[in-house]
């Protein structure tokens, strides 16, 4: 058995090979086991027609006999020895009559005793005569006289074995045949039906040398289609990969270009006031500020990039979150950089799993969103009610126009242009809930403002409360 599993394991054969290998080898065994039944058959019924015949030929010898018995009187020996037939009687005390003018005899056994000493039923088997000669041997019961004989009749088998040989060379050149032609056939077999495999692999290849991915064509309904299909998709999907990966680097090398580029004009300044001292008094600490700001500007824009280019699935933690805890970082952070702003806070209890500083640095965006458009002396709402978290300013708010496309990347409205910031907070905010099975959407505040919505899925009971209701409902009565 591990020879076989070498056999077509081995790496120096193809597919198509092994494949046509065992194509053959499976029409040839099954034609090997139609012949070997074929020819176990055929010499089942041939040996069964020879003893029907001998039965005949004892039954009809037995009324032919004449009360002579002892010397085999009334028998036609010549019409015998035409049938190539020998005849003999056994007595019950083991004596034997020969058919007169026989030279050839058959050697009887117990069979044949035990037919004559019971005068019942028959028997049959394959022996030997005088001449040494396999021949097959019949007995019946034949009663004269209150003697109990057995007639035995017995004809060579030389003939029958002739015509058994011819019919087994016959099958096994047929069967050779049979498992040449398997072979060829399996071969087409192999070849027609790896054709698809065939077609993805010469597509693979050229996706690989020219980095096109171009989509293969699929025929049929068969389990190489669904294979096909399954490419097809799998390129659909890094196509667009491909694109979001493509249309990042675009946007932003347009964003970092900007900053880069001011930054670049600052520091020639700079450069050429230490030279030439062009610069009035105050300007170069003016423009010293805006290096600085330029570069935290630049900062968050890497940061956020950096946070997007993440997978979009999250790994859960092993514990429980309380968003409370995280909503309450965010406000100590945000709240630094809205001074004079009012603040109204409601957090009822909302424990989930998920990822602390991915829900935080999502949750800050949303505050810094609040906090860049509202007015000097404004109020931001926070509330964390069931499983739903909102934001609402009272800034201009976000135009219809807008709504759709807020959570986009590096979309920036007319009122958010003269504004700080890189155009990616809210997706990062759109990724970090959708990682953790919810949804965010904007609107219009009931204050007027803008009002952000983010839905995170969890429950307000604590993690260890949950796990002792567990256990209570499990326990038995």
């Amino acid at each position: 058995m591990k020879r076989i599993r070498a056999f077509f394991s081995s790496a120096n054969r193809s597919l198509q090979q092994r494949l046509a290998i065992a194509i053959a080898i499976a029409i040839a065994t099954a034609v090997a086991v139609t012949g070997v039944a074929a020819y176990a058959l055929t010499l089942v019924t041939v040996y069964n027609q020879l003893d029907a015949e001998l039965v005949d030929v004892a039954n009809i010898t037995s009324g032919a006999l004449a009360e002579d018995l002892e010397n085999m009187g009334g028998i036609d020996t010549s019409t015998w020895r035409a049938a190539n037939v020998i005849v003999m009687l056994v007595r019950s005390d083991n004596h034997t009559i020969a058919m007169p003018g026989r030279q050839v005899t058959l050697e009887l056994g117990p069979d044949e005793l035990t037919v004559a000493r019971t005068s019942q039923g028959w028997s049959s088997r394959t022996g030997v005569n005088s001449a040494g000669g396999l021949t097959r041997i019949v007995a019946v019961p034949l009663v004269d006289q209150q003697q109990h004989y057995a007639l035995v009749v017995g004809r060579p088998l030389a003939p029958t074995l002739a015509i058994l040989q011819t019919t087994g060379l016959s099958l096994l050149v047929f069967g050779g045949v049979g498992a040449a032609i398997a072979a060829a056939i399996g071969y087409v077999i192999a070849k027609s039906g790896l054709q698809p495999i065939r077609q993805l692999s010469d597509a693979v290849l050229s996706i690989a040398a020219t980095n096109k991915l171009t989509p293969v064509e699929i025929r049929g309904d068969d389990e190489i289609a669904d294979l096909g299909q399954t490419f097809n998709r799998m390129l659909k999907a890094l196509e667009s990969s491909r694109e979001r990966q493509r249309r990042l680097i675009a946007d932003a090398g347009h964003e970092l270009r900007t900053p880069l580029t001011s930054m670049r004009t600052n520091v020639e300044l700079l450069v050429a006031d230490e030279r030439q001292g062009m610069l009035p008094d105050g300007a170069r600490s003016e423009i010293l500020r805006d290096v600085a700001a330029q570069l935290g500007e630049f900062t968050q824009l890497v940061g956020d990039l950096v946070q997007l280019s993440r997978e979009e699935t999250v790994q859960p933690a092993p514990e429980a979150v309380d968003l409370r805890e995280i909503i309450h970082h965010a406000l100590d952070r945000v709240k630094r950089r809205g001074p004079g702003l009012s603040w109204r806070v409601r957090l009822d209890p909302l424990y989930l799993v998920g990822e602390p500083d991915a829900l935080e640095r999502a949750v800050t965006n949303l505050l810094d969103n609040a906090v860049k458009f509202s007015p000097a002396g404004g109020t931001i709402t926070v509330e964390l009610i069931g499983d739903r978290l909102r934001v609402a300013d009272e800034g201009p708010g976000i135009a219809d126009e807008d709504l759709p496309h807020v959570f986009e990347r590096f979309y920036r409205s007319e009122h958010a242009r003269a504004t700080t910031g890189s155009g990616l907070g809210l997706s990062i905010v759109a990724q970090t809930i959708q990682a953790h099975g919810g949804w965010v959407k904007a609107g219009h505040a009931p204050e007027g403002g803008a009002e952000l919505i983010a839905r995170l899925p969890g429950s307000p009971i604590p993690p260890e409360e949950q796990e002792a209701d567990h256990d209570e409902d499990a326990a038995p009565f």
